[in-house]
């Protein structure tokens, strides 16, 4: 957490860090997550010192959209994430998989 924030901000960033990790992420991982959570959060409410116009323009806050826009790219999930996705669900053969291999196994 930047130096400087709020006690709000700071347990906002922990429940944020904690849930991502009950998720299976990894320790860096939630940290990066909680970390631009909060900073998005900050940026909205003005209490940050510079904002993108995604921050301050979005009809939704980001803790609102929970993830909506995830894996929304051109192409969708990558490869990695399918092969986690196919890891979690047992999928047989999956190392050897393609990315459609793996879309195709997972019926996306």
């Amino acid at each position: 957490m930047p130096a400087g924030s709020s006690a709000k901000r700071e347990r906002q960033y922990e429940h944020i860090k904690k849930s991502a990790q009950d998720r299976g992420e990894s320790a860096g991982r939630a940290e990066e997550i909680a970390a631009r959570t909060v900073d998005k959060e900050r940026a909205r409410s003005g209490e940050s010192k510079s904002a993108s116009k995604t921050s301050t323009r979005d009809p939704k806050s980001a803790s609102q959209r929970g993830g909506e826009r995830s894996h929304s790219g051109a192409q969708g999930p990558t490869r990695d994430q399918l092969y986690e996705e196919a890891k979690k669900r047992d999928i047989h053969g999956r190392s050897s998989m393609t990315k459609e291999q793996l879309q195709n196994a997972l019926g996306r």
